[in-house]
């Protein structure tokens, strides 16, 4: 037993240690686990053989990932993302898969290996790339969404893969990487004839998608009564692991029946709760994988094998980078979105290593290439950060600049009475009130799409900085009645301000703040008025969390009425003491005294002199 622990407490410390050390330098949770796993085996040899037995039970940790890519699924979701989804996603994977295939077999390789290995260099690594595309805040560009709707196909499409590998297995190589069937799994089918087979097969899966429907909300509805959490985590663990053993005595791929059980219960109501339960076992687990995989490297093969394994790694990132761009130009994802869908998905990902193992499991791939593919895979995800690396420091500038140029030349050919600097999810509102009024407007921003945006809706924006002197006066500020200050800049919109109220006193500034404190930045730099953007949402969703907790409505709004109007009233002595803290005072009294008034101006409306409202 102490044995077990000790084990355990290795693969966990190394977890521990690797992981936090890989997110801080920006390589991602799953090269952390790899370099874990990496330091704990070749390199220390703190673990052995047993690295084989855990993975296989770590795989789980890959069936309950697809368990929760299908609860993820919504259908009116993947309709409106269909093109993207089948047209991008679908082609990279046949053209990439297609190139892959015929690379392998023109090195020698026999076409079932070949194309197996096709199938694995496919697919790019989900973790990695939108944790990446997260971190950068470019999840919401052209080339961000197109990112994600291939990977989500990847995900989508790794289940017939699964299903299609074992049927490509070499009589030659049994017995040379095992089976599910050695490691004492059951079947079912094994003795039927084949169309008792196929019946079984569709039962089974009949099974899965009618019970799930039908059966698992009465399930989970019934353990909820018991009040216990920790048997609805069981229910879940329950749901997931009978499935699976399920799939398997009728020789199909566990992961299928997860995920088809996973956009069955997509819509149920435990949705929240089941994925609150499984995702920390499915995290670990896959972990545990990632690391079995890292251990499980051959350094004595990449030793002897590294100019093959840097050659075969660079050629993957060159050819999938090519069927990438190719295809970033035919669904028109261009300029720097066409780059960064390129260069995000031109890795192997991590269910590369799923399929590698599989495949050797099921005798498609010898156990002696699959040591050369999984460092060639391992290596063009290290190498994924540099992509991103470069992205960053020499497509986006080089882009920008040519951005900027073409759009500097335009010249502001109509002036209104009131400038819209920013036309961001802010500045638009304020735009489109002023449209409904007939109210010309003169909206300028930095960002293309917004610009556009606008013009579709017939409301003239411009592209261009609006914090320059020079483009004010072309779009008429000494004429101007008002500006609006809503850009997505600090200090810019300050800087705006103080040169409008110094060089066009009479032009009226209205600002948008970020919070308090940019607010006072802006009034002391003398904006006329300045509205928070969260503050009126703000308090409209603390007046519905009233409501919601049994407060009467009317009851409500007199409260937000009253915080509204006592913050309006001590207005200018929160400002007096917002400047005591920021000419270096850490903390004044007087402010903290002040947020208390606030506080207990929430309950004026609730006194007993006011009178209750009815019923």
């Amino acid at each position: 037993m102490t044995g077990y622990f000790i084990q355990a407490f290795i693969y966990l410390i190394a977890a521990v240690i690797a992981v936090p050390l890989a997110k801080r330098f920006g390589l991602g949770s799953v090269l952390g686990y790899l370099v874990a796993g990496v330091a704990i085996g070749p390199v220390l040899g703190l673990v052995g053989q047993e690295t084989t037995t855990i993975q296989h039970f770590a795989e789980f940790g890959v069936v309950m990932m697809l368990f929760l890519v299908g609860m993820e699924l919504d259908p009116k979701g993947l309709w409106a993302m269909r093109v993207r989804l089948l047209g991008l996603g679908g082609l990279q994977v046949l053209i990439t898969a297609a190139a892959g295939t015929a690379i392998g077999w023109w090195l020698g390789l026999v076409w079932q290996t070949a194309l197996a290995i096709g199938l694995i260099f496919a697919l790019s690594s989900t973790a990695i790339v939108l944790q990446t595309l997260n971190e950068k805040g470019l999840t919401k560009t052209e080339g961000g969404r197109s990112a994600f709707s291939v990977l989500l196909f990847q995900d989508i499409a790794v289940i017939p893969m699964l299903a299609l590998i074992p049927l490509l297995a070499l009589p030659e190589l049994m017995g040379e990487g095992g089976s599910y069937a050695e490691h004492g799994s059951l079947s079912l089918v094994a003795d039927m004839s084949p169309w008792l087979h196929g019946l079984v097969v569709v039962g089974a899966i009949g099974l899965v998608i009618i019970g799930g429907y039908y059966l698992g909300p009465l399930l989970f509805r019934y353990v909820v009564s018991s009040g216990l959490r920790e048997v609805f985590t069981a229910a879940a663990l329950m749901l997931v692991i009978g499935i699976s053993a399920l799939m398997g005595i009728v020789n199909l791929s566990p992961a299928l029946g997860a995920f088809l059980a996973g956009v069955v219960l997509a819509n149920s109501e435990f949705k929240h709760e089941i994925e609150a339960n499984i995702e920390p076992f499915k995290g670990l687990l896959l972990g545990l994988f990632f690391i079995t995989v890292g251990a499980g490297i051959n350094f004595q093969v990449l030793a002897a094998q590294w100019p093959t394994v840097l050659a075969l790694g660079l050629a993957v990132i060159i050819v999938k980078g090519a069927v990438l761009f190719g295809l970033a130009l035919l669904f028109r994802v261009r300029s720097s979105n066409g780059w960064l869908f390129t260069l995000s998905l031109a890795q192997a990902g991590e269910f590369g290593f799923v399929l590698l193992t599989y495949s050797v499991q099921s005798n498609v791939i010898p156990v002696d290439v699959s040591q050369v593919l999984s460092l060639v895979v391992a290596f063009s995800m290290f190498v994924t950060p540099l992509l991103f690396i470069a992205y960053d420091r020499l497509v986006l500038p080089r882009y920008q600049t040519v951005k900027n140029d073409q759009r500097n030349a335009d010249t502001i050919e109509e002036q209104a009475p009131i400038i819209v600097a920013g036309v961001g999810r802010f500045g638009q509102v304020v735009c489109r009130l002023l449209r409904a009024h007939n109210i010309p407007t003169v909206a300028l921003d930095l960002e293309l799409e917004q610009v556009e945006l606008l013009r579709h809706i017939q409301i003239k924006s411009y592209f261009g900085d609006a914090s320059r002197s020079d483009l004010l006066q072309t779009a008429g500020i000494s004429q101007a009645r008002l500006v609006v200050i809503a850009i997505d800049d600090r200090e810019r919109a300050v800087g705006m301000v103080k040169y409008i109220k110094k060089y066009y006193p009479n032009v009226r500034v209205l600002a948008r703040a970020f919070d308090r404190g940019h607010g006072y930045q802006l009034r002391e730099a003398g904006a006329d008025d300045v509205t928070r953007e969260v503050y009126h949402s703000a308090l409209e969703l603390g007046g519905c969390a009233l409501t919601a907790m049994g407060v009467h409505p009317l009851r409500a709004k007199q409260m937000i009425e009253s915080f509204e109007q006592h913050e309006k009233d001590h207005e200018d002595e929160l400002f007096e003491a917002w400047k005591e803290i920021e000419e270096g005072i850490s903390f004044s009294p007087r402010y903290g005294e002040l947020f208390m008034k606030l506080e207990e101006a929430l309950s004026t409306p609730i006194q007993p002199e006011r009178s209750d409202p009815k019923e």
